[in-house]
């Protein structure tokens, strides 16, 4: 189920945010997540980094939480 509060979270996001988020989400590392979004790790990390302030999360479990929440990531 969707949770309208965690979809008004992610609102405040960039898309390229989004999209590291989704992956986060999926269980995917810094590395991994730099890899598929062609980008090297630290700037994944800063992108997690900002994530998390702008998401309010104390670390990503609770920000893989909310990309579930908001149905940001899916099921394959």
């Amino acid at each position: 189920m969707r949770d309208a509060a965690a979809r008004e979270a992610l609102a405040g996001l960039t898309e390229r945010e989004k999209a590291v988020l989704a992956l986060l989400g999926a269980g995917a590392s810094n590395a991994e997540i730099g890899a598929q979004l062609h980008l090297v790790e630290g700037t994944v990390k800063g992108h997690v980094s900002a994530i998390l302030g702008k998401l309010g999360a104390r670390n990503r479990v609770e920000a893989a939480v909310i990309a579930h929440r908001a149905g940001l990531v899916t099921a394959e």
